[in-house]
């Protein structure tokens, strides 16, 4: 297997060993059961199980970034304000489901998570937030809406509402589709016209 499949192998092995048995459960030994490969494998491409979690969170954190800046970009031009959410809950509720696997340790982080995970979490939680608070800007001035509204307590409410549809989304994807979640914040932006 070329060292750049096999990489990708032992990390997606270390994601699938978090997301089943939690941080706890993480080994050299574990993630080479769930590779069917050998110990020695793993040691020929990370330097030990430090630098493969390090090289796992640097991934996920990547793809977990690319899928909300896809979701949620920065400057959404001329676009109607309400389209635009619309647009950004179904694709936010999309690459959660796309992508349960980079999204479960996130929003349904396992027991035992170490803390240079959570600070890593928590350091991308506010970036996200701090751009729901550009976005939030943004839309207040193109809708209208109260110009004394804390835009900074509105957006850790709004990412408290998107963080817990995500696990709501992960925990029970038949009963909370990303057509019922658009709907709802559809007809939600119609009562506050």
């Amino acid at each position: 297997m070329p060292p750049t499949d096999r990489r990708e192998q032992l990390l997606d092995a270390a994601l699938t060993v978090i997301n089943r048995d939690g941080y706890g459960g993480v080994s050299i030994e574990a993630i080479a059961r769930e590779a069917d490969v050998s110990r020695p494998v793993i040691y020929g491409v990370f330097d030990g199980l430090g630098d493969l979690l390090g090289a796992l969170l640097d991934r996920q954190e990547e793809r977990a970034l690319r899928q909300l800046t896809a979701a949620l970009p920065a400057a959404p031009g001329d676009q109607d304000p309400d389209e635009f959410l619309v647009g950004a809950v179904r694709s936010l509720v999309d690459a959660v489901v796309g992508d349960p696997d980079t999204w479960r340790p996130i929003l349904l982080p396992p027991d035992g998570t170490p803390e240079a995970v959570r600070a890593r979490v928590d350091r991308d939680r506010e970036r996200v937030r701090e751009q729901l608070e550009g976005l939030l800007r943004w839309g207040l001035a193109r809708r209208g809406g109260p110009p004394d509204l804390d835009l900074e307590l509105a957006s850790h409410a709004l990412l408290a509402v998107a963080e817990r549809w995500g696990r709501l989304v992960l925990s029970e994807p038949e009963e909370f589709s990303g057509e019922r979640l658009a709907a709802f914040v559809r007809k939600l932006l119609g009562e506050l016209s």
